[in-house]
């Protein structure tokens, strides 16, 4: 069933629920109001170009509802990015997929100092434009049985595209990945049956709905399940989103390591008692951050790992099953092998290779670009660029993206395990990013950058206690503001070029 299907049946089995209690504009929408909005936007939308359709909202009950109203009126929202380049994300989003109209709001556009684009159409302006015609309308069709009004909006077939999201663009130029309603629903079911998740839930929704995790955990799973979302549109406002956490009693949260840092540090005993599965993933969990979140809250920080193109949800921990440094068990209905890079046979349990994804949860493909999608699926199976292996248990351990393996001394090495060891030697709240630089003539030289000045022979003694000499930095540069993406992950394309530019020009930094 498609996902906008779906939220019609759950509307109208929880009338009456609060469905979203949006903590930017302090409102509560209950099911039946979410259901009147969605039907009125679709209406609207359907004044608009068919095909693809922009939005670009922050996270807020307006969104969720922009999102679901797109898909009734039969468009496929296009998830733009606005913390990062907002200008060049929704031009760059036009051009790509071949579309005009943006759904934004005048309010974020003056916020980021974002100039208004050519296809831009503010969600104030469509709101001021709803008549008391249009509410009666609305508010008349939702009166009617659950398969009337499916029938009344879109109702096309599962593999019809749900969402266009774009990749971060850490290592090229953003793809446009598309997801099915399958693909999405079929990754809820899996991991909210491994996790067990229920309508009974409050969902913490604080991450952006332009990010696979955000737009599939925060906004689907309580529309999908019945839950009530508590949307806030700043991530990134750690305070405030501790102090909602413990107003709101939300009983499941889920974010990235970045983020679950800056909540640690700013929350107070007490915030995130309520809270019963907090789930971190996109980037790798540090054993200090899930033993923080155990000292002061008492709160077991779960792992997963996933990928755009897989809806994002591959493996996770769970209450029953958390083995911490692993990414837990691969969900229910999926298939994962590793495969070993140099001979293409399955690895042996422990033996790191590629991890391949089979199942309903993997993209359409990416948009026109069919080369692109052949390379990254072959008879089913998506490469998801990323290391890793199996142990004697079944759970499935992230070693890295293959692009952050490199060869030095005819060995592979891995950054990630380098950027580990070094993680757990250093102060707390100290960030590093562990790079490779190449050179002609000496090959691979590996570089660590680190926030503050620390004591590099005592580290690298600590450090080759275990590792190998050639796994060990050459280099400790000081780079006090590490780059971030919006996700939350750091930019290790953008810090390869600021060391680059450091060793290039020596001048610039000691190292």
């Amino acid at each position: 069933m498609q996902l906008h299907q779906k939220f019609i049946g759950v509307a109208k089995k929880f009338p009456d629920k609060v469905a979203v209690i949006d903590k930017t504009l302090n409102k509560k929408v209950t099911y039946s109001k979410a259901l009147i909005a969605s039907l009125i936007l679709s209406k609207k939308f359907k004044a608009f170009d068919s095909g693809f359709l922009g939005i670009m909202i922050p996270t807020s009950a307006g969104c969720a509802l922009a999102t679901l109203g797109a898909l009734m009126s039969g468009r496929i929202p296009v998830m733009i990015n606005y913390s990062t380049g907002a200008e060049a994300n929704a031009r760059y989003a036009q051009k790509k997929c071949k579309f005009s109209t943006i759904i934004t709001s005048k309010a974020l556009l003056e916020k980021i100092g974002c100039p208004k684009i050519e296809g831009m159409v503010f969600l104030e302006d469509i709101m001021a434009g709803i008549d008391i015609f249009d509410k009666l309308q609305a508010a008349l069709i939702s009166k009617l049985p659950t398969n009337v009004i499916r029938e009344r909006v879109y109702n096309g077939s599962d593999d019809d595209t749900a969402a266009v999201l774009f990749t971060s663009g850490s290592e090229k130029d953003p793809k446009a990945v598309l997801l099915s309603h399958k693909n999405i629903s079929s990754d809820i079911e899996s991991f909210s049956n491994h996790i067990h998740f229920s309508e009974k839930d409050v969902m913490l929704a604080n991450l952006v709905f332009f990010h696979v995790f955000g737009l599939t955990v925060n906004l689907w799973v309580p529309f999908y399940k019945g839950m009530t979302m508590i949307t806030y549109s700043n991530p990134l406002d750690f305070q405030t989103v501790c102090a909602i956490a413990r107003e709101e009693k939300p009983t499941i949260m889920v974010g990235t390591p970045s983020f679950f840092w800056g909540y640690l540090h700013k929350s107070e005993k007490g915030d995130f008692s309520s809270i019963r599965v907090m789930v971190s993933g996109a980037d790798k969990c540090p054993d200090a951050l899930r033993e923080g979140y155990m000292e002061k809250h008492g709160v077991t920080l779960l792992e997963g790992y996933g990928a755009t193109e897989t809806s994002p949800v591959i493996s996770v921990n769970s209450h029953e099953f958390n083995r911490p440094g692993s990414t837990g068990k691969v969900i229910p209905g999926i298939k994962v092998r590793i495969e070993n890079f140099e001979t293409g046979e399955d690895c042996k349990v422990n033996e790191v290779g590629k991890i391949l994804v089979k199942g309903d949860i993997v993209m359409k493909g990416y948009y026109d670009d069919p080369e692109l999608t052949m390379e990254a699926i072959t008879d089913g199976w998506y490469n998801t660029g990323d290391m890793g292996y199996f142990d004697e248990d079944g759970y499935l351990w992230h070693a890295g993206r293959f692009k952050r393996f490199v060869k030095i001394g005819g060995e592979m090495v891995s950054l990630v395990k380098v950027e580990n060891t070094l993680e757990k030697l250093l102060p707390m709240g100290v960030s590093c990013c562990v790079v490779d630089v190449h050179d002609e003539k000496r090959g691979s030289s590996i570089i660590a950058t680190v926030t503050i000045e620390v004591n590099k022979s005592e580290l690298l003694k600590k450090m080759g206690e275990e590792l190998p000499n050639i796994a060990l930095p050459k280099h400790f540069i000081v780079v006090r503001d590490l780059p971030m993406m919006s996700s939350g992950k750091i930019d290790f394309r953008s810090v390869t070029k600021i060391v680059q530019e450091i060793l290039t020009n020596p001048d610039k930094q000691n190292s």
